[in-house]
């Protein structure tokens, strides 16, 4: 006898995947945390982990999350975090090598309305829904202006703690969005679709908002 999966078990595979995955990332970052100098390794591993709770970057971070689980087949909602983190992690390499864009802020800004975005077409498919791999590539730049800030605001203390702690602090956000997301799902069954629409028009007007500020 065939068993066809519940939303329950695809939601807890969901939340045990990240689990793993931020275990790791968080021995990863005590790691790199210990092989940096002592006091200094400790000072740039705080900066990093306090890093991500810009408002543009917060905002962005959850919504990766919450568009992983509304838009992405239900065993692969961690695609979009693990691509966010993948990208992130390359740009801020190179960010703190001192290569950037023009006007950097004010895309990170526009990312969030890209979000909001994303998440409205998530909410009520077109007639052409957006193809997985296009969306992860629009994460995956997202995510590459945000690692060039990261990179760029390195400081004197060291990169590899610095790191370490914007990447714990990214996959906690994404694991908030992704729970934010199953929670949406579930708690408001049909009424779901609509308020996912506002929540993406939410994000849209917070990034012209944001934008405006520069």
């Amino acid at each position: 006898m065939s068993c066809t999966p519940t939303p329950s078990s695809t939601a807890t595979r969901t939340v045990h995947r990240l689990q793993i995955a931020s275990i790791f990332i968080a021995l990863s970052a005590l790691s790199m945390g210990a092989s940096a100098h002592t006091g200094h390794g400790t000072h740039s591993l705080m900066e990093g982990l306090a890093h991500p709770f810009g408002p543009d970057h917060l905002l962005a971070m959850l919504a990766v999350g919450v568009w992983s689980v509304s838009a992405l087949p239900a065993n692969k909602a961690w695609q979009g975090p693990a691509t966010f983190l993948l990208a992130l992690v390359l740009s801020a390499i190179v960010g703190a090598s001192g290569l950037t864009v023009p006007f950097l802020e004010h895309a990170i800004a526009l990312s969030v309305s890209l979000f909001g975005l994303m998440l409205m077409v998530a909410a009520k498919p077109l007639a052409l829904p957006m193809p997985t791999a296009f969306g992860l590539g629009l994460v995956a730049v997202a995510a590459s202006l945000h690692g060039l800030a990261h990179g760029a605001e390195t400081p004197a203390s060291g990169f590899a703690g610095y790191a370490a702690g914007f990447v714990l602090t990214t996959a906690l956000l994404h694991a908030g969005g992704v729970l934010a997301g199953l929670g949406l799902r579930r708690w408001l069954a049909e009424r779901s679709t609509p308020v996912l629409a506002a929540l993406g028009g939410g994000l849209g007007l917070a990034g012209m908002y944001l934008f405006s500020q520069l």
